[in-house]
């Protein structure tokens, strides 16, 4: 005997009676006939087998066939009603034997409360359409078998799918049970891992009120996705498209999973205007033999005690039939006369060119027969002699579940038993494209793919990927659009991998593909162009002579070492009078010979550095400078021992001759020479790339290579410089009208205030403006010496020619 559990009745409805002591009442209605197809084929195909002296001789299969109303509940009623047998039976019948399979269920939640009451009793069970992976677990469900795929394939399948359209931002929609909720964890997993993100989960169930479908419909309004996947029972979604459809919502890419793709109920003008061109994956079909004829002779008249024939019969013709024991009293439809036939019938229930779900009760009717004979002869099917290794009575049912575990007929019937995920064959499933011709669905298959009729859509199988050929434009479905080259993703905060913001890259880094994650920083010595989207090479910047900046300092440096040259002229010339006699004309030529030098030392620090202009730069600034103090300390000393000289017995002045004052000039030049030397010899300035991270240039500079070395130079010039400014300051109140200690005052506060000045603006100046900083301090202090010591004379040698006398000098002149 096998029992089937089938859902005949899709809807379950539940009465209250008005008396709180009596129990509620469980009617069953809405007919599907596409149900009731799959009890005739389990009828047909035990006909079958019985007709078959091969299979199970001498041996005859029953069956005893339940509804479950589309409902657990009723499901589990019915399947404890198999398993204990509690059933009543004609008294003219024979006791008949234990159920020793079911055929069960259609859905997968309907499935887990069958297999687990009939796993207690190791009773095997046979689904034909549950997918559910969650049936996969042998220690939950250990007599549990299929003929169709679990959902672990096909939403492997659907995340492929997914993938190959480049859809990154899809809706999902499953039915609130085990068969949706499992099938979209399973196919989140898989398609999380393309970086595809679902923007919304909403559930459906056929016995929800009309108020959730249309807040199902509302998500889908307020949603951007393009793309929805309905992982769901088709009695679940249906009321869903109607919503849909009513409120006109179209320009949704939609996919299906096998449950609803090809049933007949969607396959409507009306639905199609919201639903045409769906894609989904389908079991494939194949053809039974002689199932049309068995079909079309249905007739309550011949077998009235056929499970369901009356409701079949009411709901296809429209009549009552009068059977026996049945005066037709009760009947609410016209009396069938008897003559009723469908021999010529075109109601899709006998279109046997689309057998997907019949197919698979088909198989497992034979997958239960096929285990029957091995485990009855010990031997396949064909193999002789059959000659029974069992007795019958002696047979348990864990026998045969171990022994359906066994069974492998895919040669023969194109058939298989799928066990757990780990015993599966991969799934073998058909892509179908969801078209109505003629209010029937239409393709034509291509190797395992499909493709419409009207030709709207063209795939084939190119190294076992889809390829979309022509035809519809395939719509995009994005959180966000694909960044451009130059910018970057940046995720935006409490939204899912697929929402991002895009950011452009920052300076110095690029992207140069569309989509970048993150951009990539230019190599050292290149930068990023205004789209970022290339690194171009940076320009090189240094103090250049025909710049702006570069010929103004070459001609303020000749201008000084031209003036330089001209005062020296003039004092030449004029070397005999009283004020170049009492400016010690040796020692002011000397100074103007140094300032002469200190003009030109801007120009080394103009050009490309090298490494012999890095050294000379800063060595010939030290020395000349060191130089030109040297002279002043000189003169302010001779400004001293002369107003020392006027007291009597005062010999200073004797002992400070012109060979002194050369000593002094002399050793105090020859210790910076010395310092510049070790500078030179130990760590040298070098010519340095300074590479900028704010802006797109490089600096070609002088690293003063030792930094002690480098002040140590500026402060033995500020060291002679402080000592001169302290004896010029001792010495600026003489009492005559010889003001050259007052001249040597002006002339140090000026160059101590440039220099002082010069360090902060040094370090904190940037790039070529460094060397420009460094420039304006020695022209200022070359010009602050020049204009405060020499300028005055040559004010009286041109202007003022009777104030160059012995006698204006000593400040013996009467006014």
């Amino acid at each position: 005997m096998i029992g089937g559990i089938f859902p005949i009745f899709n809807k379950e409805i539940i009465s209250t009676s008005a008396f709180d002591k009596e129990p509620p009442k469980v009617q069953c209605e809405g007919f599907d006939w596409r149900v009731f197809r799959w009890t005739q084929a389990v009828i047909f195909t035990i006909e079958e087998i019985n007709n078959d002296p091969a299979l199970l001789p001498n041996i005859s299969l029953g069956y005893r066939i339940l509804n479950s109303c589309d409902s657990p509940t009723n499901a589990l009623r019915a399947a404890l009603t198999l398993a204990s047998g509690a059933e009543e039976v004609d008294v003219t019948s024979h006791c008949p034997p234990a159920v020793t399979a079911v055929i069960a269920e259609a859905g997968s939640t309907q499935s887990i409360a069958v297999a687990g009451i009939f796993g207690t009793f190791h009773v095997p069970v046979v689904s034909h359409f549950s997918t559910c992976a969650c049936l996969s677990d042998r220690t939950k469900y250990p007599t549990f078998f299929r003929t169709i795929p679990s959902d672990y394939y096909l939403a492997k399948a659907l995340a492929a799918l997914v993938k190959h359209f480049g859809w990154q931002w899809i809706g999902a929609i499953q039915s609130d049970n085990d068969f949706g909720r499992n099938g979209i964890l399973a196919f989140k997993e898989k398609v999380e891992k393309f970086g595809v993100c679902v923007a919304f989960v909403a559930s459906v169930l056929r016995t929800y009120t009309r108020d959730k479908f249309l807040e199902v419909v509302e998500i889908i309004k307020q949603s951007s996705v393009k793309v929805i996947l309905a992982f769901a029972a088709e009695g679940d979604f249906y009321p869903l498209m109607q919503e849909i459809v009513n409120q006109n919502i179209t320009g949704i890419q939609w996919i299906s999973c096998v449950a609803w793709i090809t049933a007949p109920r969607p396959s409507t003008p009306e639905i199609y205007t919201a639903f045409g061109g769906t894609l989904g994956f389908v079991m494939q079909k194949k053809a039974i033999p002689k199932l049309k004829q068995f079909l079309t002779s249905i007739n309550p008249y011949t077998d009235p005690h056929a499970p369901f024939m009356r409701d079949f019969w009411e709901n296809m013709v429209g009549c009552t039939p009068i059977l026996p024991g049945n005066t037709g009293t009760e009947a609410t439809l016209k009396r069938c006369t008897g003559n009723e036939t469908f021999m010529n019938s075109d109601h899709d229930f006998f279109d046997v060119t689309e057998l997907r779900g019949t197919h698979n009760v088909y198989k497992a009717v034979y997958a239960i027969a096929h285990a029957l004979h091995q485990l009855i002869f010990c031997k396949p099917v064909g193999e002789k002699p059959v000659t029974l290794c069992l007795n019958l009575s002696e047979m348990q049912h864990k026998e045969v579940s171990k022994s359906l575990q066994r069974v492998n007929f895919t040669n023969h019937f194109g058939a298989e038993v799928y066990f757990d995920e780990n015993g599966d064959p991969p799934a073998n499933y058909e892509i179908i494209n969801w078209q109505l011709i003629n209010g029937k669905v239409h393709h034509v298959t291509l190797g395992n793919l499909t493709f419409a009729a009207n030709g709207d859509y063209k795939l084939s199988i190119e190294e076992e990927k889809i390829v979309w050929r022509t035809g519809k434009t395939v719509p995009t479905s994005v959180c966000s659009n694909v960044c451009p080259v130059g910018t970057r993703k940046a995720q935006i905060q409490g939204k899912p991998i697929c929402c991002f913001d895009c950011v452009p890259c920052a300076e110095g880094t690029i992207s140069n593909s569309t989509g970048a994650a993150d951009c990539t920083p230019c190599p050292k010595e290149y930068w990023s162009n205004e789209r970022k989207d290339k690194c171009i090479p940076r320009t090189i910047e240094f103090l250049k002579y025909q710049e702006p900046m570069g010929i103004a300092v070459t001609f303020v440096s000749l201008l000084g070492a031209s003036v330089s040259l001209a005062t020296m002229v003039v004092f030449v010339h004029n070397k005999e009078t009283p004020v170049m006699k009492a400016s010690n004309f040796e020692l002011s030529s000397l100074l103007l010979f140094s300032l002469f030098l200190s003009f030109l030392c801007p120009l080394t620090f103009l050009g490309k550095p090298t490494v012999w202009s890095c050294m000379l730069r800063h060595t010939t600034f030290g020395v000349t400078f060191a130089l030109c103090i040297s002279c002043v300390l000189g003169k302010t000393i001779v400004v001293v021992t002369a107003f020392k000289a006027t007291f009597p017995g005062n010999k200073v002045a004797e002992k400070f001759g012109h060979a002194q004052q050369r000593i002094i000039v002399c050793s105090c030049t020859l210790i910076q020479v010395v310092i510049c030397a070790l500078w030179l010899t130990s760590n040298p300035p070098h010519p340095h790339k300074l590479f900028t991270s704010s802006n797109n240039m490089i600096v070609l500079e002088c690293n003063t290579g030792s930094e002690f070395a480098f002040y140590a130079v500026l402060g033995y010039i500020g060291i002679l410089a402080i000592i001169c400014l302290i004896l010029a300051f001792m010495a600026r109140k003489l009492p005559d009208n010889f003001n050259e200690a007052k001249l040597i005052t002006f002339s140090l506060l000026i160059f101590c205030a440039v220099w002082i000045t010069f360090i902060p603006a040094y370090i904190s100046s940037p790039g070529k403006f460094t060397v420009a900083v460094e420039i304006f301090a020695i022209l200022s202090s070359a010009f602050g010496l020049l204009s405060s010591i020499f300028a005055p004379k040559c004010y009286i040698i041109f202007l003022k020619p009777e104030k160059n006398t012995k006698k204006h000098i000593m400040g013996k002149t009467i006014n």
